[in-house]
């Protein structure tokens, strides 16, 4: 199986838009021999990833939650705060969660890469 390398500018693209089609490169659906139990996707180089648009109100109003599992422990973090500290784990975690939920998500993951 061959993996091509597919390099996306995210300058002036809207986060969910980016990501879906990110998570659609990973998966390997954009092959005619597309298998959904098989890991056929292909590696993903992202730059500008500080320069992308967030729509609507969500920074201010949209947040990430970890919880530890101990009781009070759940923390939360805006997508304001993320973003201006690391906006490539932002767009990781929308990726992360638009990709199947099974074991070949970590190896789906580990293909996207930033500049």
């Amino acid at each position: 199986m061959e993996r091509k390398t597919h390099k996306i500018d995210a300058t002036g693209k809207v986060l969910g838009r980016l990501a879906s089609e990110i998570a659609i490169l990973l998966q390997g659906k954009h092959k005619p021999n597309f298998d959904p139990s098989k890991d056929m996707g292909d590696f993903v180089i992202v730059k500008n990833v500080d320069k992308m648009k967030i729509t609507g109100k969500k920074l201010e109003q949209k947040k990430y939650y970890c919880h530890s599992g101990y009781l009070g422990h759940l923390k939360e973090i805006p997508l304001e705060k993320l973003l201006s500290k690391n906006p490539a784990e932002v767009l990781k975690k929308a990726v992360m969660k638009m990709l199947p939920k099974n074991k070949l998500r970590k190896k789906m993951i580990k293909r996207l890469k930033f500049e």
